[in-house]
């Protein structure tokens, strides 16, 4: 399985050539998820590119975390779009305590 994946809309595609990934990879406006921010606290959520799981079950590709706050660096990680935007809201839950 490639560790290498770029993004076709929301769809994670794997790629094996290092190069194309690198080319469309530096295309960031097309990595952000969502992106929140309230009271000096940010919650981000990016496509990563990369299998985070390391070989421990499905890919891992999408990051979200916590910037400020009491919740500070807290992160979680999802392998779909749609489970990233999920996340997301829950993340801004936890950072804003909603």
């Amino acid at each position: 399985m490639s560790e290498y994946f770029v993004l076709d809309g929301h769809k994670a595609v794997p790629i094996d050539d290092p190069i194309k990934w690198a080319q469309e990879f530096s295309k960031v406006d097309m990595r952000r998820v969502a992106e929140t921010e309230k009271d000096g606290v940010r919650v981000s959520t990016v496509f990563l590119g990369l299998n985070h799981s390391f070989g421990d079950g499905p890919p891992l590709l999408f990051e979200t975390m916590i910037f400020g706050g009491k919740h500070d660096q807290d992160q979680d990680r999802y392998t779909t779009w749609e489970e990233a935007e999920e996340g997301h809201k829950r993340m801004c839950e936890v950072a804003f305590e909603v």
